[in-house]
């Protein structure tokens, strides 16, 4: 199936019950990323083979990669370099800031998982934690290997290791890498502000559990932009607490496409808010553009706007979940939140589609329509929709 969405707008989208409110003109996120500072004249370059870093593949570099960003980290415009044509295997490491200011991350090797799954006994949840850092930037030709195979056949997702972690960030820059097999997601931004995320290559197989590209989490002013994304979960989720989030010039797939929540579990009030996605292609994967949401949750998600958007053999092409259940057993029923109303719920500009079983408005946004309280703005009606869409084949 093939769908060029030109414009969708979900305007002021309440949480669960996806309600909508006023007419808010939605803006685009600040821009950011650059107010990192450019690269000096002279830079302090620090090279994590002088740390004793072997780079065979075999031999653990984890302790010459702390005493390396120890140095780093001390050094006014410093330069970690890890060189290229090595692969550097590593167990998990934290990386803490506050550094010097100008400090840049050369990562042209590969690094390396390490597959002792007792080296994460400390810290399950992350590999390479990055926290508390300003003005830095992360780069270079290489490549990050999470070694996911040997997480993947313990199906059970708690306490899988996430590949790489940014948290408590600002003015950050991840750009020009390649991640692939993390143990978990493969990059998550937690609790930041004026990020951008540029020209990375994500990739896991189709069927690798939980291995979501990027994960935006309670973060604010992000930009992701010029990526190729190809996983076997979401290939961007953005979940509680992160606003002015913009995505554009992603191609997605495989994957689960992307995703704003799962939001509001165990009843919690999640927010997001002012979300832009634009100039993407998503290509066969299970799901195109979803909101999800536990049932019982409270909050909201608002100011979204969805726009130029190419599907090629998308399976549910749009999802509004406001009762989304991911664990093994059935979760209790219980009542989606209460609807407030829904005043802006549009789709305008759907010109044409190919493929087949032909799908109409009730089949292209899922589960509980019923829940929604909708006007003139949106038609469930299907010669309406004919109108709007050309289906062929």
């Amino acid at each position: 199936m093939l769908l060029r969405i030109l414009l969708i707008v979900l305007l002021a989208t309440s949480l669960f019950s996806t309600s909508c409110q006023g007419k808010k003109k939605i803006g685009k996120p600040k821009k950011h990323g650059n107010n990192v500072k450019k690269k000096p004249h002279t830079n302090a370059i620090i090279d994590i083979q002088d740390f004793g870093a072997k780079g065979d593949g075999l031999s653990d570099d984890t302790q010459a990669f702390i005493k390396a960003w120890d140095k780093a980290c001390k050094a006014e415009n410093g330069v970690l370099l890890i060189p290229r044509h090595k692969i550097y295997y590593i167990g998990p490491i934290k990386f803490h800031g506050p550094c010097k200011k100008g400090l840049r991350m050369m990562i042209n090797g590969e690094l390396r998982a390490s597959k002792d799954l007792s080296d994460y006994n400390e810290d399950r949840r992350h590999w390479l934690l990055f926290q508390n850092m300003e003005n830095f930037v992360v780069e270079g030709v290489g490549s990050i290997d999470g070694n996911g195979h040997v997480w993947w056949i313990r199906s059970c997702k708690v306490d899988k290791t996430i590949a790489m972690t940014f948290y408590n960030c600002t003015n950050l820059i991840v750009r020009n890498l390649e991640l692939k097999n993390p143990q978990k997601m493969h990059l998550t931004i937690t609790k930041s502000k004026l990020v951008e995320v540029s020209r990375l290559k994500i990739t896991a197989p189709a069927d690798s559990p939980n291995t979501d590209g990027i994960h935006v989490s309670g973060t604010k002013n992000i930009d992701i932009h010029h990526s190729y994304i190809g996983t076997g979960d979401d290939c961007i989720s953005i979940v509680s607490g992160s606003t002015n989030v913009r995505a554009r010039y992603i191609h997605c797939g495989p994957g689960h496409g992307i995703s704003i929540g799962s939001l509001g579990k165990n009843k919690e009030e999640d927010t997001v808010s002012n979300i832009y996605v634009h100039d993407a292609t998503l290509r066969g994967t299970t799901n195109g553009l979803r909101i999800k949401s536990w049932q019982g949750g409270r909050g909201y998600a608002k100011d979204i706007l969805f726009q130029d958007i190419d599907m090629v053999n998308v399976t549910n092409p749009i999802i509004i979940d406001q009762f989304y259940c991911d664990q093994d057993k059935p979760c209790k029923e219980q009542r989606a939140a209460p609807v407030r109303r829904c005043e802006t719920l549009a789709l305008d500009g759907f010109r044409w589609g190919r493929g087949r079983p032909k799908k109409y408005w009730r089949e292209v946004i899922r589960y509980d329509m019923e829940q929604l309280q909708l006007t003139e703005d949106v038609t469930l009606d299907r010669k309406v929709w004919r109108k709007w869409i050309r289906v062929e084949g």
